[in-house]
């Protein structure tokens, strides 16, 4: 087929604004979250919680998006048209979708994590043995990429360029497609267990605080502190329920109710650059709100500060030493 023939749905403007999107994304993701991976595996103490664990797997699986996804993203957006074969375009379906999937079930594994250990401490120790933790991990990264195999092994929907929108995502066979039940398992459902169990935390802890406070009246000092945990966390609260929601239900809701034949093709990009996002703004949220790896930020920057103070200053010594044998002595009695 002709590409130049099919009418493009998407108009210029918005092209070029995905194109600029991908490639400032590509660039932020890439340094973000390889910072935040460089931060936690240096840090001794960090490697050995389970949370760190979920962390690293999100920031892996955003950086492996950042690193493959996006420029290809942007390029297909620049020249409107798909230019790297028929077996990228395969794969590429695949990564994104994979990745996307891989990226909210951490999230969901980081979410489930915090409230086993704030309302079930009890089973903590069992649930995130080191085993237990590798058998979550695998199935994680499992999960959201056998999701993709029906499409890919065309058993139900496939994997191809929909001219239109020049883009590599999951079209229909034979008139069927998984893409809404991919959808819906990979993003609405994960993203309602995380609603609810933030909530469900969010009601503990106040719950917890009014019974301690109801049991022994806590001093004005230690209850500004209480006050202040308690704001702190809803604010965290918020802030990922908003990101959420502005990152992954855009994206569900348009590949959902307006699909096969785009009638809206500006929220589609709108709703893609959305959820690129969440790649770029995934280690503040899960990373730089914690105190411990806030700390784990700053030796990481610190290292690099002190090696580069020291290899400059290894560099001005050395041009001073040569600046030195360069210098010819006159003999005495030579005048000046």
């Amino acid at each position: 087929m002709n590409l130049t023939e099919v009418t493009v749905k998407y108009p210029r403007g918005a092209t070029i604004f995905a194109a600029c999107c991908a490639s400032i994304f590509c660039v932020l993701g890439v340094i973000g979250n390889l910072v935040t991976i460089l931060a936690l595996t240096r840090c001794p103490k960090l490697r050995i919680h389970a949370t760190t664990a979920f962390v690293l797997s999100l920031c892996i699986s955003d950086l492996i998006f950042c690193l493959v996804n996006l420029p290809l993203t942007a390029s297909r957006y620049i020249n409107e048209a798909w230019t790297f074969g028929d077996a990228l375009c395969q794969l590429f379906p695949v990564l994104f979708y994979g990745n996307v999937a891989v990226s909210v079930l951490n999230m969901v594994a980081i979410t489930l994590n915090r409230y086993v250990l704030i309302s079930c401490y009890q089973y903590y120790s069992w649930l995130y043995s080191k085993i237990s933790i590798w058998v979550q991990l695998i199935f994680i990264w499992g999960v959201a990429f056998l999701l993709m195999l029906p499409p890919l092994l065309g058993i139900w929907g496939q994997l191809g360029l929909n001219p239109s929108t020049f883009s590599c995502t999951i079209l229909q066979k034979d008139g069927k497609s998984p893409k809404k039940i991919i959808f819906l398992i990979g993003f609405a459902l994960p993203c309602t267990v995380i609603i609810i169990a933030y909530s469900c935390i969010y009601y503990s802890v106040r719950k917890s605080r009014k019974k301690l406070k109801s049991h022994q009246p806590l001093p004005d000092k230690r209850i500004t502190k209480r006050e202040k945990d308690d704001r702190r966390l809803t604010k965290l609260m918020a802030i990922i329920f908003i990101c959420i929601l502005l990152c992954f239900l855009p994206l569900m809701i348009v590949n959902v109710f307006d699909d096969n034949d785009p009638k809206y093709p500006v929220l589609h990009i709108l709703a893609s650059v959305l959820t690129w996002a969440s790649s770029v703004i995934n280690p503040f949220i899960y990373a730089a709100s914690n105190r411990q790896y806030r700390s784990a930020y700053s030796k990481l920057f610190r290292i690099v500060k002190s090696s580069v103070a020291f290899s400059d200053s290894k560099q001005g010594s050395r041009a001073s030493k040569e600046k030195i044998g360069s210098v010819t002595l006159k003999p005495s009695g030579a005048s000046s």
